[in-house]
This record gives structure tokens, C-alpha cells and sequence, in this order.
């Protein structure tokens, strides 16, 4: 039975549009052409990575523009169409700033959109969904019917990109997971645009729903389990088997406290939709007749004059996606019972701090960055699972390697991590040494196995589960070795619930 498993990025993983291979019209074997509910999707090969089947792009729901901007996403049933999914998708509207202290603008480039120091190319209707198969799972079902795809596939993984629900997309380079599949050639790996920002966590007074980025990852999950088996996986499966939670958890402190929803209306009245609060529904239709170009702009604007407050939009509070009392649902067991990976990075907080070309001055605050963003949250979230039985794998990735961290100081930093996973880490600022090519691996073949089997994969990588804060069984990458166990309890001791015991 196919397992699908969700990897979920929260925060600043913040992208390069490679050259399209052109290939003649797919014949009826090459698994080149598939059926799904979005329609016939015709895909690529690109011939330096010849064991993996690339379809970019298929939209999975209707463009969320004029009427349906700030509406839950409406999966599309065209089966009838015909969809060239052979280049990468621009992402969603958003804004990347060049300006600023961030080893994201300094030093690593390949974590923005199509690797650019500035926002690359978006586009409102962006809402598309791109797969990466091995070459023979699609082959073997080719022009399968959805109503008859039975037998059993491969393990499937969806990644979501974060950016603090600001950035991010599916044109990110070091994010692009096709070198991962065409090496294994045992798993399928799904990325997707979801809506960022404003168009996709508005807090407009005018709305009931207000997380539509959180609602079109649901929508993509739906998707996937109504079209997978068309690319190689099996459709009888729960809806997901598995969490990888990679880049924080519920308790990260990601939710707006804008409680006034004045963000909102700042923009609005800046915009052509001025003295119109008071009737939120006008406000609202105003300003689904601005332009998307001209909303990032003012927030381009903005932000570049330095002024404040910062504006920011990110997932609200609703009781429905998003709640405020993730400690007390999960004791009271409204906690989803799969297993779950969850990790952090030896040095997550090195990004959220000033930087310095020789480090930060500061080594307090980038471990309060390391406590507060990640670590004590991801801390409490595995205490409370350890606490209501449900089945848990901690890892630390620890790996400083050159061509991803060009800075020696750098070390782990915060998504430092997915070039290992996605298998680029060799694409940029020279080659990778064979203790880099091994962490890369060992990390892969963790997340194929959890992925195969949730609940008992991870023995055939001598990995146990995680049952007691502090136990000597965090699975470490890439320090010194590729794999070791280890304990990290010392950190640990420095949290108190979801946040840093005492200031530092």
C-alpha cells in the first residue's frame, strides 16, 4: 500500500527556472502522458536525469483571480484538457526583498525564487501542482484509468516549501527534487504553489475564511490522492500516513496577533480603497479589483522605505485550520494518530539575527533565535506526542559543508538541510565530498523508508523511536560522520513548554 507522506516547511526556506528539454509529442508507452482530473498531462525527460519523469505545473485548481481571489481553492475536473507540464511553474504573487542582512541575500541565493536576489517571475494564477516519478512507474501505467488503478505503487512524498508563509515556491533550486528520484527510483516527490502573503492569509474583515495558502495544501493532498496512481502510487491509502515536520511545528509562534486586521485595511487604503473599513464587503470587492502587481508593489514599497510597522500576513487564528490551544487539544487526544519525523538544525537560528560577513556578534541571540523559532517549539510538540502515544522520531541535521555553507560560521543554518535532501547540493559553489554525498544519502534513504512504512520502516536504518526527552537516540547528519545516534538533552533542559525556560 502506497503511503503518502506530508513534509511540511514552515518558516524561511525561502528558488531558477531550468532550461525546458523539448521533446517530440509522447507516445502511447513512454509514460510521458497521464490522466488526471486536472486533464491529460503530458510531461519531460531531461536527458542528464534520465530515471525520472518530470510533470511541472499542472494546475490542480481554478486561477484564485477577480472573484475568487480570497476564496477556498476549487479543484478542477477537466480530464478532457490537455496541459504541457514540460517547465517549471512561476510561484505566487510575493515579494523578496535584496535589501537587508540575510545570508538568504548574501550568500545563498538558491533558497529564493529561481535563485534571483530580487522576487522573480509570479503570476495570480498560480496555483499548479508538479511530480516527480520514476521513469518506470510511469511507464508501466500509462493512460491508466483513474476508476481502475488498483495495484499497489510507491511511496509517496509531498513537500511543502515554507518561507514563513511569506516567500517560497515551487521554482526554488536548491528545492527541485528531481535528482533525488531519478537516484532512488523508488518514491514519488509532489511540490506545489500554495498562496503567500495577502493573497493567501488576507485577515480581511470582509471574510469568513481567511487561511487559503493553509487550504490549498489540503486541496493538494485531495488531488494527489485522486490522481496519484496515474503517475505510479496506489490510491487505496488515508488521505496522509505520515509527518515530516522539518522546519517547525503548531507551536512555532508563526499565527498574526494584526487582531484589529488593520494590515488589511492599511493596504487597502492605499491602494484606491481608502475610508472603506467600516463596510468590509466593499472593501473587500475594491480591492479584488486591484491588480496583484499593484498590491506587491505598494508592499515592495513599503517595505523597502523602512517604515513601520512592518506589515506581515500570516495564518490566523479560526478555530477551524488554525487553533490556539494546541497543548490542550493534544492531551485531550484531537491529534492526528500517524507517525511523525521531526527535526531541527543544529544552527536554525544563525539567519534570524544580524548579519555580519565574519558571523554573528551576538552568539545570545542567535541561540535565543535557535530556542524561540524552532528548537523549543519542535521540543514541546514531540513532548506532547511522547505523552499521548503517538509515534515519534527526533533527528538533528549538523552537517557545515562548503558549497552550502559558504561561511564556516554558518554551520547548519535554517534550511541548510534540503540541498541533502533534495540531492542538490553538488549543483552550486563546487563539488560535494563523499562525506556530503553520504549524509545526503543516509537522510534520503530515512525519509523513503518513514515513507514505505511510517511505523516500522526506520528499523531498516537501525533508527528508533524517540519515547523520552532527553534518551540518547536523536538521529544526527552529517557531524563528522553521516549517521550517528546522539543526545541533545542539554538543549532541551533549556525550554519550558513551547518556549525558552529563562532569558539567556
Amino acid at each position: 500500500m502506497m503511503k503518502t507522506i506530508i513534509h511540511a516547511l514552515a518558516l524561511p526556506a525561502l528558488a531558477f527556472a531550468f532550461p525546458p528539454f523539448h521533446h517530440g509529442a509522447p507516445s502511447a508507452s513512454d509514460g510521458l502522458t497521464v490522466s488526471t482530473t486536472s486533464g491529460q498531462v503530458h510531461g519531460k525527460v531531461d536527458p542528464a536525469l534520465p530515471n525520472v519523469h518530470q510533470f511541472l505545473g499542472i494546475p490542480y485548481a481554478a486561477p484564485p483571480v477577480g472573484s475568487l481571489r480570497w476564496t477556498a481553492p476549487q479543484l478542477l475536473d477537466q480530464p478532457g484538457a490537455q496541459i504541457e507540464a514540460t517547465e517549471l511553474p512561476v510561484s505566487c504573487p510575493q515579494y523578496v526583498t535584496n535589501q537587508g542582512n540575510s545570508l538568504y541575500v548574501r550568500d545563498v541565493l538558491e533558497f529564493n525564487l529561481q535563485g534571483l536576489n530580487q522576487t522573480g517571475a509570479t503570476s495570480e494564477d498560480c496555483l499548479t501542482v508538479s511530480v516527480w516519478a520514476p521513469a518506470n512507474a510511469t511507464a508501466a501505467k500509462d493512460h491508466w484509468s483513474l476508476s481502475t488503478a488498483k495495484s499497489s505503487g510507491l511511496p509517496v512524498l509531498i513537500f511543502i516549501y515554507g518561507g514563513g508563509f511569506s516567500t517560497g515556491g515551487v521554482d526554488v533550486p536548491y528545492q527541485i527534487p528531481a535528482q533525488w528520484v531519478n537516484r532512488t527510483g523508488d518514491h514519488i516527490v509532489v511540490s506545489f504553489n500554495y498562496r503567500v502573503n495577502i493573497f493567501g492569509f488576507p485577515n480581511a474583515a470582509g471574510l469568513g475564511e481567511q487561511n487559503f495558502g493553509l487550504l490549498d495544501q489540503r486541496a493538494v493532498v485531495e488531488w494527489c490522492q485522486k490522481n496519484i496512481a496515474a503517475f505510479g502510487g496506489d490510491p487505496d491509502h488515508p488521505i496522509v500516513s505520515g509527518l515530516i515536520m522539518d522546519s517547525g511545528t503548531a507551536e512555532s509562534p508563526i499565527t498574526t496577533d494584526d487582531t484589529t486586521r488593520s494590515n488589511f485595511t492599511f493596504v487597502a487604503n492605499n491602494v484606491g480603497c481608502s475610508d472603506l473599513a467600516s463596510e468590509p464587503a466593499q472593501q473587500l470587492a475594491c480591492m479584488r479589483n486591484v491588480s496583484a502587481a499593484k498590491l506587491e508593489d505598494f508592499f515592495a514599497t513599503y517595505q523597502e522605505s523602512g517604515a513601520t510597522p512592518a506589515l506581515g500576513f500570516t495564518p490566523i487564528v479560526d478555530g477551524s485550520v488554525v487553533f490556539a490551544n494546541y497543548t490542550e487539544r493534544a492531551l485531550a487526544g484531537q491529534q492526528a494518530k500517524i507517525p511523525a519525523i521531526i527535526g531541527t538544525n543544529a544552527q536554525d537560528g544563525v539567519p534570524f539575527v544580524a548579519y555580519q560577513p565574519t558571523g554573528p556578534a551576538n552568539q545570545t541571540l542567535v541561540l535565543e533565535a535557535l530556542l524561540t523559532i524552532f528548537f523549543c517549539p519542535t521540543t514541546e510538540t514531540i513532548r506532547l506526542r511522547q505523552k499521548t502515544g503517538r509515534l515519534t522520531y527526533r533527528y538533528l541535521y549538523a552537517g557545515n559543508f562548503t558549497n552550502i555553507s559558504p561561511q564556516p560560521w554558518m554551520g547548519a543554518y535554517h534550511s541548510s538541510e534540503l540541498p541533502m535532501l533534495m540531492g542538490t547540493h553538488p549543483d552550486f559553489r563546487g563539488p560535494s565530498t563523499a562525506l556530503e554525498y553520504a549524509t545526503s544519502h543516509a537522510f534520503q534513504d530515512a525519509y523513503v523508508a518513514f515513507a514505505s512504512d511510517p511505523v516500522g520502516g526506520l528499523a531498516s536504518q537501525d533508527w528508533s523511536p524517540y519515547t523520552q526527552i532527553g534518551a540518547d537516540n536523536v538521529r544526527e547528519f552529517g557531524a563528522g560522520v553521516a549517521v550517528q545516534d546522539t543526545s541533545i538533552g542539554s538543549i532541551e533542559a533549556l525550554c519550558s513548554g513551547p518556549a525558552p525556560a529563562a532569558p539567556l
